[in-house]
């Protein structure tokens, strides 16, 4: 019942786009990729890092949008077009190389070693050394890569990074074929990404259309909001001893004006501008529901002080440190349980579903007028590029045993045959099974929530039935997966009109690429300074908050004095029980479904961006919706969002070059 309203609710999604005829399709792979991914890693990857410490936007799809309008640009002056598929490759190119950054990982690690946070909860010194170097290794003291401690912690993450990406693009692929040539499902979601490459090529193509039109209103609205965003902290922050932030970044907190009226919640109010502009695009009772959550949120938190579960607030804290003490308190036993009936929802409305169009489909007799043929799995199509199924499974299977390998070998503390089967089961079981789920569910309504909390309620449960005491077990390469989004990957890569071959080869120079320029970027911005402190201002207000919700996970395993029991089963099986009931009263109603799965998220987090979101989905509802026709406006909306990417992508690289050049002078000896 539940999917099938998701379904109908997102209807106008399925009619953004379909796939082009067999004669159009093209590998899309060849110098212009290779040169986007030499441009992308040694000038766009330091920017957007840099950001990213400084702001904490990340800048979402920025970097890959001022990547493909760059090279349009120069292409138009060259009197050379771009393809559809080589726009594509480039905007998958650049996304994937700014997510290929184990050494961004690295300092993470460096942080949860030294951090005061970790000290306190007793937690830093029992990292494993093949994570991190000990705190008082010369590799962290003199903050470089280029030390033999960290040998170890490298090739196991290199390791780990070439195997899970083979695992994730076999697997992936087989999921597509399963999912969407033979099960036929839409995948409604995967157009609004595909449109952003036909935008560009009709650019490319000197197609002034409609897309170029609402592209640059976007591109101009970024780069307004941009330069008051991210580029005067950047600039200042590189000229003075303080950034100067005139919009407060990334949230106005208000938690200190309201503590008399709402005890013991944070009350903040997001600042970029991108959410508002999410409020466009995204379904608008999802909108409504995140903006409910927050009001509940405003409604519960000074029920549970006054109730007395919030325990340890006190008055004078701000938003950061209360909801830090909040998600110990309470928050993070019961997110667990929302999370976990949500989960069972799903789950049960997707078999529901099949169960159904089972039995649908043997109440017909013959194929039915306009009905879709089905592609069998061992059947190619040549015009899209398609991979040998046998070849690609023999891949999945031999690249997931090396995970399964790695995790055996630095589970030495484990018993062997614990060793040995735990992660056979993840990766040969629970992982396709979660996938299928996950590819069902984003074929059918394109959302899928994911199952919670699995890992970590593994490394508990074990800790508890067979005494393990230790942090080792929170580090291991567990196969722990979810690949249905690459199965949705995989169909926005077909709609586009590119072959598979094209993506496998782009995969393969994402590796090698990915992993050099990613090397050269961090070490130099480790070097400029400490990781986090006043240079990064992102970092530095939000990373002990980060630090301290994942430690106190961790005290879980370590045992006597230093174990905090920050899970409380009790208001785990509340939460659930709660969501499991609230989704049997709401479904039999009329309300859409998008409006309580919107709720339940918001309630997952320290609500930031809902306002903004929220009033960004009225504005489109109540008054664009008005002017256009609603799948026309989708469209509309969605690549205004493309362009206002594009602006703040443009306006942040630049800043954020000025201060690395800036930073990097200033620490010359002459």
């Amino acid at each position: 019942m539940g999917l099938a309203r998701i379904a109908s609710e997102l209807e106008p999604y399925r009619r953004l786009m379909e796939p082009p005829a067999p004669e159009d399709y093209d590998e899309g792979f060849g110098t212009k990729i290779l040169l986007g991914a030499l441009f992308v890693a040694f000038v766009m990857l330091p920017g957007a890092a840099y950001l990213g410490l400084v702001t904490g936007v990340g800048l979402g799809s920025a970097p890959q949008w001022v990547t493909v309008i760059l090279f349009v640009e120069v292409a138009r002056r060259s009197f050379v077009t771009l393809k559809r598929q080589e726009v594509y490759l480039l905007v998958f190119l650049a996304s994937a190389l700014l997510g290929t950054n184990p050494y961004s990982g690295y300092i993470w690690n460096a942080y949860l070693r030294t951090s005061q946070v970790t000290e306190g909860l007793g937690v830093a010194k029992e990292i494993p050394t093949w994570v991190v170097p000990p705190a008082d290794s010369p590799a962290l003291i003199y903050r470089t890569f280029l030390h033999p401690d960290w040998i170890v912690p490298i090739l196991v993450s290199l390791a780990l990074l070439f195997f899970t990406r083979a695992s994730a693009f076999t697997f992936g692929y087989l999921l597509f074929r399963l999912t969407s040539d033979y099960e036929r499902l839409p995948f409604p979601l995967a157009a609004v990404s595909a449109q952003g490459a036909t935008v560009l090529a009709e650019i490319s193509r000197k197609e002034e259309s409609w897309r170029w039109r609402y592209f640059s209103i976007g591109a101009m609205i970024g780069l307004a909001f941009g330069f008051f965003y991210a580029g005067i902290p950047t600039i200042t922050g590189a000229l003075m001893s303080r950034p100067l932030e005139l919009i407060p970044i990334p949230f106005i907190d208000l938690t200190l004006n309201t503590e008399s009226i709402l005890p013991a919640t944070p009350v903040v109010l997001g600042t970029s501008a991108d959410s508002f502009l999410v409020g466009f695009v995204v379904p608008f009772w999802s909108a409504v529901g995140g903006f409910v959550a927050m009001i509940l949120s405003y409604i519960i938190n000074p029920i549970l002080y006054r109730r007395g579960f919030l325990v340890n607030w006190r008055p004078g804290l701000d938003a950061r440190q209360t909801e830090m003490l909040n998600v110990y308190d309470f928050w993070l036993s019961a997110r667990i349980g929302l999370s976990l009936g949500v989960a069972i929802i799903g789950i049960a409305s997707l078999i529901q579903t099949v169960l159904r169009a089972r039995q649908e489909t043997a109440a017909r007799r013959g194929p039915q007028p306009g009905e879709i043929e089905r592609i069998p799995l061992t059947k190619s199509l040549p015009h899209r590029g398609d991979l040998p199924t046998g070849l690609i499974f023999v891949v999945y299977l031999l690249s997931t045993a090396a995970l399964v390998l790695i995790c055996f070998i630095l589970l030495n503390r484990l018993p062997v045959l614990h060793r040995l089967i735990f992660p056979m089961f993840f990766a040969f079981v629970f992982t396709p099974v979660v996938s299928y789920i996950s590819a069902k569910m984003q074929g059918l309504t394109g959302i899928w929530v994911g199952i919670p909390f699995i890992f970590e309620g593994f490394a508990i449960l074990y800790s508890k039935l067979t005494g393990y005491r230790g942090l080792d077990i929170w580090f291991a390469p567990l196969p722990i997966h979810e690949w249905g989004g690459v199965a949705q990957h995989f169909r926005v890569v077909e709609l586009t009109g590119t072959k598979f071959t094209g993506v496998l080869k782009t995969e393969i120079l994402i590796v090698v690429v990915g992993l050099l320029s990613n090397l050269l970027v961090w070490q130099y911005l480790w070097r400029l300074a400490p990781i986090p402190s006043f240079v990064y201002p992102f970092a530095q207000k939000m990373w002990p908050m980060y630090a301290f919700t994942q430690a106190l996970l961790w005290t879980t395993t370590m045992g006597g004095r230093r174990q905090i029991e920050a899970l409380k089963p009790p208001i785990i099986a509340w939460s659930c029980f709660l969501t499991l009931a609230a989704y049997l009263i709401y479904s039999p109603t009329n309300l859409p479904m998008l409006f309580f799965y919107g709720m339940v998220t918001g309630l997952s987090g320290m609500p930031v961006g809902n306002l903004l979101t929220f009033a960004g989905a009225l504005v489109s509802r109540y008054y664009f919706e008005k002017l256009y026709e609603e799948t026309t406006w989708r469209r509309y909306a969605t690549v205004m969002l493309a362009g206002f990417s594009c602006g703040m992508g443009l306006v942040g690289m630049f800043c954020a070059a000025i201060a690395m050049v800036s930073k990097a002078v200033s620490q010359l000896p002459y």
